[in-house]
């Protein structure tokens, strides 16, 4: 089995300033609690040069080392924890993905 990475895509959010306050307590730290996973990361979406929506505003990302391993994470109370803040949160609208990864990182 390969990597399997669990995607959040945080949409643009109606209240940028409050996202922006919330989101360093609300979602990162509450995302580190989830248990299992092999690497982190959270990233934010460089804005447009001719200043229109981007697609997407935020992404966290959590690889685990197979499918089993993301899947027995989503069931904890830590994820329970990170996923009702991230409603709370997710203003513009949110996507959850999960995805095998194809190529790892080296």
């Amino acid at each position: 089995m390969s990597e399997t990475k669990i995607t959040v895509i945080y949409d643009n959010p109606t209240d940028p300033e409050a996202f922006e306050s919330a989101y360093p307590a609300d979602q990162l730290e509450a995302a580190r609690k989830v248990p299992g996973y092999v690497r982190f990361e959270a990233s934010k979406v460089w804005p447009k040069e001719d200043g229109s929506p981007t697609p997407a505003y935020r992404m966290v990302d959590w690889y685990f080392a197979d499918y089993d391993a993301a899947s027995a994470a989503v069931t904890t109370p830590e994820f329970g924890a990170f996923f009702q803040a991230m409603g709370a949160l997710s203003t513009g609208g949110v996507r959850v993905l999960f995805s095998d990864v194809e190529v790892p990182q080296q």
